[in-house]
């Protein structure tokens, strides 16, 4: 039993539905198109949510075994710090998820193409083996970009980007271009919460050599950083909605954009990093109920 217990709290349950925000996205601006495939929705959450574990799993691996997560870390103790599962067992659970992934991945492409697309099929294929590759890569091995400050960078494409655009492009099978301005929200709005994580363990990050972009910034400028990242998202979905919306009913999604700016004052007067802590959930969940009561709106639209 705390077995099972340690591999729920490496899975990090509370990160699960900010991964998902983009699939929403995607569903309610291909429902806008009159697009709109269930099947196709539930396998691109599944995929999604088995790559955020993944990614989880990697993550902690990754710096459990770098010793960047220690003492001076201030967030919740990870599988690996704490020695609930040694870096062996975690080895083999990343491996077993990279596996179910994959046929995950395979089941939402063929739902999407069938037999008939096999261009847009491989070149899926492929996004999917990169995310896989991205969601390892972060903390593990010795070129892993979170330590290099491009961990901002890769949230935003691929928990953005990638996640709107593509998951749009399985169900309508084509490409508007105003989707870069949900998904650029999305994308900022997902980087503000590793900023805010890497913002509470800046200090720890520092000391063991990882690089993170707030590291690079220092404490300010990574408050001013936080803010455009918010602010910017919004402005994005401001301009998409005033084009793209049927009806009003449609900006509701906008109220999840009230507990962020609220948010911004705690972070511009925040003192001690572990305060920050708690802000990690308000952002991640305000980013979900963003995506969601866009969906649900659309919906009703019908």
């Amino acid at each position: 039993m705390a077995k099972v217990s340690a591999w729920i709290s490496a899975a990090r349950p509370r990160t699960l539905p900010l991964s998902v925000a983009g699939i929403l996205v995607g569903a309610a601006t291909a429902a806008i198109e009159n697009s709109y495939n269930n099947l196709v929705f539930w396998l691109a959450i599944l995929t999604t949510l088995v790559l955020q574990i993944l990614s989880n799993f990697a993550n902690d691996y990754g710096d459990g075994v770098k010793g960047t997560d220690n003492h001076e870390r201030l967030g919740p103790q990870r599988a690996l710090q704490s020695g609930a599962l040694t870096d062996k067992v975690l080895k083999k659970g990343i491996i077993v998820t990279v596996f179910i992934c994959l046929l995950s991945a395979l089941a939402l492409i063929y739902s999407a193409f069938g037999k008939e697309d096999f261009l847009s099929s491989v070149f899926f294929f492929f996004l999917g083996v990169a995310s896989i590759a991205a969601a390892i890569k972060y903390t593990v091995g010795n070129s892993a970009y979170g330590y290099r400050g491009l961990g901002d960078l890769f949230v935003f494409i691929f928990f953005g980007l990638v996640s709107v655009i593509g998951s749009n492009y399985l169900m309508t099978k084509s490409i508007d271009f105003w989707l870069i301005l949900p998904a650029t929200s999305i994308g900022l709005l997902s980087s503000a919460v590793l900023n805010l994580n890497n913002m509470r363990d800046e200090n720890s990050d520092r000391n063991a050599n990882k690089n993170t972009l707030v590291v690079m910034l220092g404490k300010v400028k990574a408050k001013i950083y936080h803010f455009s990242l918010i602010i910017i998202a919004f402005l994005s979905l401001m301009i998409y909605g005033v084009y793209k919306f049927e009806n009003q009913l449609q900006f509701l999604c906008f109220i999840g954009f009230v507990p962020l700016f609220i948010h911004l004052r705690k972070v511009a007067n925040y003192s001690h990093p572990q305060s920050l802590d708690p802000e990690l959930k308000k952002v991640a969940l305000s980013t979900f109920a963003i995506a969601i009561l866009m969906l649900i709106t659309q919906i009703f639209n019908f």
